[in-house]
């Protein structure tokens, strides 16, 4: 696998001439970026004359992560070439289909299912549904294949975020690609670090991912009590709070051990009352606020890399995809929680690439069992990792 890494920032441009790289031999260009930056037709243009042969993802973010440091307003674009592997992308339009779940079984049955070995997802941060887009791909993959990915972002706006394949950028996006190769070896993990505080609570009237009562009152005066002044800011503070989600009996939604997933508001309906959040948010499911601190975080961003060095030790390749609640927790020292996972792939010395995200996509991992079926998550550090053996 062969890797090469540039950044264009508005003061600077390029920092290494796009000309002088591996070009026609480059397989796969992911693009971090801006929301403006990303839907730059002259810049998608120039990218895509620099690498012509080459499947271009790119998506908008809430911050971008580059090599070593965290990065706002800017493009990270990183180049791959493969050594036998390959590579499918699709893209469709979320609103070409009734649910977000007909979009991912749409474009799963795009990809050749034949030796398919791992599936790796971004999609728009407002309006897709991503337990439903998950849930979708499964429909058509094997419940065993591992999904990881996330949610793209737009800073802490939560408006409309942009993604695409070959430039085409737009709204309201899903892409997934299909990877392929004996040689190939993909490592994940994910955790968030969130401790739960004050009372349980009963989901007493939701719809999907909408949630408009909690014991019978509502959500979104129950987040409006927390938060106080800051309530004006929301959707993006209550990503201060995120949300601990079990079933009504208290054990896991995902699996019996009884850790929790967690869930984070995307939006909210001020005449409804409703909070909109990335995943389902199940009625009569049980539900506890939660908090942390930044050791918290930093602890849970190194938990995920040790999970994903178990399941591939010797990466060339890390993607982090970390929630813009825990950046904008840790503010300034974010950069903090991004050393931290690259010092724990110190052996490999790896490519480093990813953003912060409106959600997490990677299976559940405890350290009693793993649940192989990905998920949705929020307010988690989450980590794929690729190399060639």
């Amino acid at each position: 696998m062969e890797i090469e890494q540039f950044q264009y920032t508005r003061k600077n441009g390029w920092n290494f001439p796009l000309e002088n790289s591996m070009k026609e031999d480059a397989d796969w260009v992911i693009i971090f970026g801006e929301k403006n930056l990303i839907r730059s037709k002259s810049h998608m243009d120039h990218i895509i004359a620099s690498f012509p042969n080459a499947v271009v993802l790119s998506g908008s973010t809430a911050g971008e992560i580059h090599v070593n440091q965290v990065y706002d307003n800017t493009l990270s674009l990183t180049a791959i070439k493969f050594e036998s592997s390959h590579i499918k992308a699709v893209q469709d339009d979320l609103e070409c289909y009734p649910s977000s779940f007909e979009v991912g079984e749409a474009l799963a049955k795009k990809l050749d299912q034949n030796q398919l070995k791992h599936i790796f997802v971004l999609s728009d941060g407002v309006k897709t549904n991503a337990t439903d887009l998950i849930n979708g791909i499964y429909n058509v993959v094997p419940d065993h294949l591992i999904i990881t990915g996330g949610l793209c972002g737009d800073g802490a706006s939560f408006k409309e975020t942009v993604l695409g394949l070959n430039g085409k950028n737009k709204l309201k996006q899903a892409v997934i690609i299909g990877f392929y190769g004996e040689r190939l070896k993909v490592g994940y993990g994910s955790k968030g670090g969130w401790i739960p505080f004050g009372p349980k609570r009963k989901v007493t009237r939701s719809d999907v991912n909408v949630l408009y009562e909690v014991d019978k009152q509502s959500a979104l005066d129950l987040y409006k009590l927390y938060l106080k002044d800051q309530a004006k800011e929301l959707p993006a503070s209550g990503l201060l709070f995120p949300l601990s989600l079990v079933d009504n009996t208290g054990e896991s939604i995902v699996n019996k051990s009884g850790i929790p997933i967690v869930r984070t508001v995307v939006g909210v309906d001020h005449d409804e009352k409703s909070m909109i959040f990335a995943g389902d948010i199940p009625e009569g499911s049980i539900i506890q606020m939660m908090q942390a601190t930044i050791d918290d975080l930093i602890s849970g961003a190194v938990q995920a890399s040790q999970i994903s060095v178990m399941t591939n030790k010797n990466p060339e390749l890390v993607v982090m995809i970390s929630c813009v609640g825990r950046k904008l927790i840790m503010g300034q020292q974010v950069e903090e929680e991004v050393e931290e996972v690259i010092n724990q792939f110190s052996e490999s010395n790896p490519y480093c690439t990813g953003f912060y995200s409106y959600g997490e996509i990677c299976p559940f991992f405890t350290n009693q069992t793993t649940c192989r079926k990905s998920l949705l998550h929020n307010q988690t550090m989450t980590i794929t990792t690729f190399s060639e053996t």
